[in-house]
């Protein structure tokens, strides 16, 4: 079997560097569900004829990237015969594998999307000043989900500029002037455009002000096309309390720019938010509440099915029975992250799957690491230690304040079902029943 979402993922592969636009997508989505272009035209509104066109150009340039004849009526039996190659191919070279503590490559097939999130992005990133939030606990995809972005952004004729706070050394990222210079210089030096701060800064105007000028007058007004500019970690600044109340009010003053000056629709931004870091803003002044808010949860069961598969553990020589799939799923709540690092020691390590789900939860166990992490940074903060405590050592959900509550939520330690708390996975649940202070 093969669902739509995989069948986007083949097609996105093989016609790269080009991507589906919006149209097509919309095109191969709704076939697949049987439509025909008739209805497919009265639900987007599009003219039908408008849309039988694009179509045939889809099949047709499927056909030339596939190698054989695909039309509207054999397209899915291809792709699934493509997903099938593909899948007996991945895995085969398992020392090319990597701990997966880093981003997700573009080219790898080990990135599984968590639809609604993708087409939601890369619907947001085509609009005009466009600005797209990426939220979750860490080694959630963050960035590897912002990786995409770029890359959709470039297919698209687009300017891209990366920009991940920890590079900037603490003398940067402490001063708002010098994080201000920091961040025009490197916009430009990426861009391929000659610094000129010297003509835009003006101590009297402000910082602000001067930064905001270089954007409009030196950056923007140079540019045909639009430009996206992400900002990676922007949690670094959560410690200078502040430099963030003053940056991120000035990123969303950028973004309803776009309202009032033509020019400023051509930035776009994309920033990532590690949630265990917190800071109180006013509702007004916080980027985080203003365009497109995405926060990455956790796979299901069966996107952790998936990424056996493409990781080859549903091959003869190491097939993995579904129910310690299920089972391991159970005791890490699906954390991309922990499920990453299970297959990556059952293909590179040849590890025991018995072995990996009875020590989990121990000193000796494949997570140790990641769970002493989380235990140094709770026992930081002791009165979250303690609320965390009552949760893991109680059996039903627990009521704890508001703030406590989300705060817990945003460290990716707990679930909110309605006013109660529990523990996000069993994995939590049992090694820090004991171990908290």
């Amino acid at each position: 079997m093969i669902t739509i979402e995989e069948a986007l993922y083949l097609v996105d592969n093989a016609i790269k560097p080009e991507r589906l636009n919006s149209v097509q997508e919309l095109i191969l989505t709704q076939c697949w569900s049987g439509r025909t272009y008739q209805e497919i035209a009265e639900a987007s509104g599009y003219d039908s004829d408008y849309v039988r066109v694009v179509g045939s150009r889809l099949w047709q340039l499927l056909s030339q990237v596939f190698g054989e004849k695909i039309t509207k009526n054999n397209f899915r039996s291809i792709l699934r015969q493509a997903k099938i190659s593909e899948s007996e191919t991945i895995g085969t070279n398992i020392t090319a594998l990597e701990l997966p503590s880093t981003p997700v490559p573009l080219n790898s097939a080990l990135y599984i999307q968590r639809p609604p999130v993708e087409p939601l992005a890369y619907e947001e990133i085509a609009k005009p000043g466009a600005l797209i939030t990426i939220k979750g606990s860490k080694q959630m995809g963050k960035t590897s989900l912002a990786m995409r972005i770029s890359e959709r952004s470039r297919s698209q004729g687009y300017h891209v500029v990366r920009l991940n706070l920890f590079q900037a050394e603490d003398g940067v990222v402490s001063n708002l002037e010098r994080l201000l210079r920091w961040f025009c210089t490197n916009v430009s030096l990426q861009l391929g455009i000659e610094s000129s701060l010297s003509d835009y800064w003006d101590e009297d105007l402000g910082f602000k002000v001067s930064c905001t000028n270089y954007l409009q007058g030196h950056i923007l007004s140079q540019l045909q096309n639009p430009v996206v500019i992400v900002l990676d970690e922007i949690h670094r600044l959560f410690s200078y309390t502040q430099i963030t109340r003053e940056f991120l009010p000035l990123l969303r003053f950028w973004h309803e720019e776009g309202n009032n000056v033509p020019v400023w629709q051509k930035l776009r931004l994309v920033i990532t938010q590690c949630t265990e870091m917190y800071i109180r803003l006013n509702i007004n002044q916080s980027p985080f509440n203003v365009g497109l808010s995405l926060e990455l949860e956790e796979f299901n069961y069966q996107q952790v099915m998936e990424l056996a598969k493409r990781y080859g553990l549903d091959r003869s020589s190491l097939t993995i029975e579904s129910e310690q799939i299920k089972t391991l799923t159970e005791i890490v709540g699906g954390h991309p992250y922990l499920i990453n690092l299970a297959f990556y020691h059952l293909v590179a390590r040849n590890a025991d799957i018995d072995t990996i789900i009875r020590e989990a939860a121990t000193d000796t166990g494949i997570y140790r690491d990641h769970l002493r992490d989380r235990l140094v940074t709770l026992n930081r903060f002791p009165k979250l230690a303690t609320a965390y405590k009552q949760v893991v050592q109680s059996s039903e959900a627990v009521t704890l304040d508001t703030i406590t509550a989300y705060r817990l939520e945003s460290m990716g330690l707990v679930k909110l079902k309605e006013n109660q708390t529990v523990p996000i996975c069993q994995l939590y649940q049992v090694y820090f029943r004991d171990r908290l202070r």
